[in-house]
């Protein structure tokens, strides 16, 4: 599959810089002629997106070497540097167009249209389109970041051409010169593109919140389990597109052996991974009461004084021995809380009011995943 996944990136790019290539060419020749500073910055644009497509493939073939002494968890994340490079590189094209055009506003040309010239755009802005939908699509299908972020330039290219026709069409019909100001509209939405690129890669660089389709699709498999009664604590890092490794929590009865529990634990990670292709790295256990009634009675009272605070999600990990009168357990804050910490402590006076000998551990959890 991942094999499969390379060659659809690779020929995508591949068809990108063939094309992106030509087209700068045209546009440049163009733009000579024509003394047209939007048509010449039109071709540099295109030239930087065939820069980008050559910068896909060779983060692809980086992120698919296996993994080594160095790097034991694979190359996967080459993927997310090569679509910084790539939102760098678009960036860098957006303010080399605007200082050019500013240039040109300051100093402009009379520019010099043809039929001929206007054809070559107008056939450029229906390529780019076709283009930059194949390739978005690809880049979809894949999951590849770095593709769909050539896609969605490429459609942005055709909106640039289109622009660059109005510019012709206000001079021919109404000898308005307005080409270097579209110029410079143009390379603000680059500069704007290649911001927002950047924004992207460095929050998956980051690391984002896992999915909710692939958080709950886990979980579910999880508690399909027989003897599982919940699943908490899903932590999955990526180490790529659709590379993920994690951990998590499960709540089964107190009362099954360690063979029992050891079995278990090789049946959901085995069901997990084939089903997801999430290995997990961890599956810790919360044993949950299910002989003392009394035990049982805490727990509501317990869950319930913490579910009253606000910005308490969830509670689990419920422990409590009364002998010592120890008492442990997790709640789940809300990123949405002021303070989380003070969320938190608001819990531990409340269980306290209500026992005041505890001796009580209270755990925070993220709200990691739904």
């Amino acid at each position: 599959m991942e094999k499969n996944r390379n060659q659809v990136i690779v020929r995508a790019s591949v068809v990108g810089i063939v094309t992106n290539l030509l087209l700068a060419g045209f546009k440049a020749f163009v733009g000579m002629m024509s003394h047209s500073v939007a048509i010449t910055m039109d071709a540099l644009n295109n030239l930087s997106d065939a820069m980008s497509s050559l910068i896909t493939i060779v983060g692809t073939r980086l992120a698919a070497k296996p993994a080594d002494r160095e790097h034991p968890l694979g190359h996967g994340r080459v993927e997310y540097l090569s679509a910084s490079v790539i939102a760098l590189i678009i960036l860098y094209a957006g303010i080399t167009a605007l200082v050019e055009s500013v240039t040109k506003i300051l100093h402009p040309k009379t520019p010099n249209y043809t039929g001929v010239t206007l054809l070559i755009v107008a056939v450029a802005v229906v390529t780019k389109i076709v283009l930059g939908l194949w390739v978005k699509k690809q880049g979809i299908k894949a999951n590849s970041e770095s593709l769909i972020n050539s896609g969605a330039d490429a459609l942005l290219d055709a909106v640039i051409s289109v622009t660059t026709l109005a510019a012709a069409g206000l001079y021919l019909g109404f000898g308005l010169r307005v080409e270097a100001w579209l110029a410079a509209i143009i390379s603000l939405v680059i500069v704007k593109a290649g911001i927002d690129m950047l924004r992207e890669t460095i929050s998956d660089i980051l690391g984002e919140r896992v999915e909710k389709p692939l958080a709950r699709q886990v979980k579910s498999i999880i508690c399909m389990h027989p003897h599982v009664t919940g699943a908490y604590d899903l932590i999955l890092h990526a180490y790529g597109p659709d590379q993920y490794q994690g951990s998590v929590h499960i709540a089964i009865p107190d009362t099954m052996t360690a063979v029992e529990i050891d079995r278990l634990q090789r049946d959901i990670a085995d069901d997990v991974y084939e089903k997801t292709g999430v290995i997990l790295m961890g599956i810790g256990i919360y044993a949950i009461n299910t002989t003392d009634a009394d035990l049982a009675m805490v727990q509501k009272k317990v869950t319930d004084l913490a579910m009253s605070v606000e910005h308490v999600m969830q509670l689990h990990g419920f422990f409590f021995d009364p002998e010592s009168r120890r008492m442990s357990f997790d709640v789940v804050v809300s990123f949405e809380s002021p303070d989380r910490m003070e969320t938190m402590e608001q819990v531990r006076r409340k269980v306290l009011q209500w026992m005041p000998d505890l001796k009580l551990r209270i755990r925070m959890d993220a709200d990691l995943s739904d």
